[in-house]
């Protein structure tokens, strides 16, 4: 069976020249979305994903409107061979039914970890040369037990408000609240 999926961003967006597509392509069946595709909570999709069975298809008009990055296509298609299922888009002419569909995922499979790869080495390459500059990468040290002390005493004072504290202390909204908080839970 051939299963259609469409998908608009936005809400003034339009489904038509898709669904065309997929009648056009013999889908017996089209879910259909609203919605960005960076969401993972999208319910067409869900439902699309929930009603494929072993030997059935799901096509879609072109590759980004199923999702946005190649890493999470390619974890679809991997969910889909999981089912048993196949995948296809009309407009790149992908087709996992085929072998030369199948090759091409592949393809994009080492390309999509040759990405986080290159990536990776980026990222290491920039701590690294920060760390030649006296920086340190990662998260900022635990507060000292004076600091802490300090933010317990100034959140005591009511004439100081939250963003002052953690102006004076140098520390975001997010620390001072995990600091109070941890302090507030340890037995006196």
């Amino acid at each position: 069976m051939l299963l259609g999926y469409a998908r608009v961003s936005t809400l003034e967006q339009n489904l038509d020249l898709q669904k065309d597509a997929l009648k056009k392509a013999g889908c017996d069946r089209i879910f259909t979305d609203k919605d960005s595709g960076m969401k993972d909570d999208r319910p067409g999709f869900k439902e699309a994903f929930d009603f494929l069975r072993k030997g059935d298809t799901l096509v879609v008009w072109k590759l980004d409107r199923l999702g946005r990055s190649l890493s999470h296509l390619i974890e679809l298609i991997a969910a889909f061979k999981e089912k048993g299922a196949f995948f296809k888009s009309l407009q790149e002419n992908i087709d996992t039914t085929s072998s030369v569909g199948k090759l091409i995922f592949h393809i994009f499979g080492a390309l999509a970890e040759f990405e986080r790869d290159v990536i990776k080495q980026r990222t290491m390459a920039g701590l690294a040369s920060a760390r030649a500059r006296g920086r340190l990468g990662g998260r900022p040290k635990l507060l000292d037990h004076q600091k802490t002390a300090q933010a317990h005493a100034m959140h005591k004072d009511n004439s100081l408000s939250i963003k002052d504290i953690c102006k004076t202390l140098g520390i975001s909204k997010t620390t001072f609240y995990r600091y109070i908080s941890i302090k507030s839970k340890k037995p006196c």
